[in-house]
């Protein structure tokens, strides 16, 4: 009878090993994606309707250079005292960026609890318990027994002491613990990746904030200086009637015109205080002046970059490294999702001393216990939610594959436009440069004209108007050269890393 039951076991065992083989093979087919990272040779800018101009200054891909530029720290690119203060305050005290830094630590952390799952884990206690059970049941029973065999009294109740080690390891066969700790490890440094581009936004954000301030500046000062030249004509128009060379009529018309720009003014004003006070924001702190020269916005020519090739992006954009290590971890993930299906083997054993009363505790080896056991568990039946699991794992990597590919489009695409918009708006820059000098002449011309009564009032006014709205205007085109220089730095990939970093 007990050579039959050996002969069971080992048809047995082959057959439970084979269901377990059979059923871990029947993983569901899922599908993924490579995404496609190619990229242009040169960067492509519209220059006029239906035509394209590659430009790749610097372009020979040869060139330890041709990214130099794109990697330059925001204290040389912005070359304004004022300005790097704003933005190193605004990197160190941004409360954004504070969040930013406690998520990287909580990826650390989950790299930390990830690496520790594939090693072994061993515990220390003390257990202690007491049980009284009924006579008539099957321990009461063996109670009796020994009671009757050994002539002695049977403790009663029955207390329980334990002390001792407690060792578990799951065996990572699949390598799926190891992988799940890689896959934690990229998002990790994908969380790193993140707030470098948090601060590119930033540092471009109180650039640009900073710009559109001494725009706002600048309005101003052009709207006092046309109040002033406005008065100065009323007083001319006043000494004309006592001559009887004028009416009345030209002084109400040009006071009319100072009061519509001391209106314009107060408005410059408010918008100067909500500027200032974004910058505030930004820069993580109270509401307050915010230091600047205004001049700065006219001091020096605006300079076209050395951009390098499209290919410098790769390395240069923290949103494509955050993608590029988000599709890495996606692509892992898969794995970790798949070793779900294959067999699990688990190892436990337990060393320590164990005794019903404590005088007998400390009594070895009488008292000493052990244990060791190892359980090896396949799914079966009903494996819907590993499933669900491991096609969640493909579309996840199938989406990061496409995002990752938009991340690319997108850092290409605003390159180019940020070129375009440079190169255009030093062309409108140059035309406005030109309107503001023959404006200005002929607000001389009129004003001449109508002191020797051979103009009307109207001509002085419409030039100095018109004089007026050019100003503003080339002031803003000015404003919108610098905030296209900042969109070119943060497209490039600038704005994270600096001299101190």
């Amino acid at each position: 009878m007990r050579n039959n039951t050996r002969l069971l076991k080992k048809p047995l065992f082959v057959a439970i090993g084979s269901a377990l083989l059979v059923q871990a093979c029947a993983i569901p087919s899922i599908e993924t994606r490579d995404p496609n990272v190619t990229m242009p040779d040169q960067f492509s800018v519209s220059t006029e309707l239906g035509t394209e101009n590659s430009t790749g200054l610097n372009a020979d891909k040869n060139n330890d250079a041709s990214n130099a530029e794109a990697k330059i720290e925001w204290e040389a690119w912005f070359n304004d005292p004022y300005l790097t203060a704003l933005v190193e305050t605004a990197v160190t005290n941004n409360k954004e960026v504070a969040v930013l830094v406690q998520r990287i630590n909580m990826a650390s952390n989950e790299v930390y609890a990830r690496e520790g799952e594939y090693l072994p884990s061993v515990s220390a206690g003390a257990a202690i318990e007491t049980e009284k059970v009924g006579e008539y049941t099957r321990e009461g029973a063996v109670e009796e027994q020994l009671d009757i065999r050994e002539g002695k009294a049977f403790p009663d109740p029955l207390a329980n002491l334990e002390l001792g080690l407690n060792a578990s390891w799951e065996v990572d066969v699949w390598h799926k613990l190891r992988d799940a700790s890689k896959v934690a490890s990229l998002e990790f440094l994908a969380s790193i990746e993140s707030k470098n581009f948090f601060i590119t936004q930033l540092v471009s954000e109180v650039t640009r904030s900073y710009y559109e301030l001494l725009a706002l500046d600048n309005k101003l000062a052009n709207i006092d200086a046309t109040i002033k030249l406005q008065r100065n004509v009323i007083q001319t128009i006043n000494a004309l009637k006592e001559y009887g060379r004028a009416s009345s009529l030209p002084v109400a018309r040009f006071n009319a015109e100072v009061k519509k720009n001391e209106s314009e003014r107060f408005l410059i004003e408010q918008e100067i205080v909500e500027k200032e006070n974004t910058i505030n924001i930004l820069l993580g702190r109270m509401p307050q002046p915010i230091q600047r020269n205004s001049n700065a916005l006219f001091n020096e020519d605006i300079v076209k970059p050395n951009i390098g090739v499209p290919a410098s992006l790769l390395e240069n954009r923290p949103d494509i490294r955050e993608a590029e290590l988000t599709l890495q971890a996606a692509n892992l993930n898969i794995e970790v999702a798949k070793a779900n299906f294959y067999p699990s083997l688990e190892l436990r054993a337990g060393v320590g001393l164990s005794a019903f009363d404590s005088q007998y505790l400390f009594n070895v080896p009488e008292s000493l216990a052990y244990s060791l056991s190892g359980d090896i568990f396949a799914p079966l039946i009903n494996r819907r939610a590993i499933e669900a699991v491991y096609k969640n794992a493909s579309a996840e990597q199938i989406q990061a594959a496409y995002e990752y590919e938009l991340t690319l489009l997108k850092a290409v695409t605003e390159v180019s436009n940020s070129l375009s918009k440079l190169d255009n708006l030093e062309k409108s820059a140059a035309a406005k440069k030109s309107q503001i000098a023959s404006l200005e002449s002929s607000v001389d011309i009129a004003n001449r004209l109508f002191t020797s009564a051979h103009g009307e009032y109207l001509e002085v006014l419409l030039a100095q108007r018109e004089a007026l709205e050019a100003r503003s205007e080339f002031i803003e085109t000015r404003q919108q050269q610098l905030a296209a220089l900042v969109d070119l730095y943060q497209a490039l990939g600038g704005g994270w890393q600096s001299s101190s970093t």
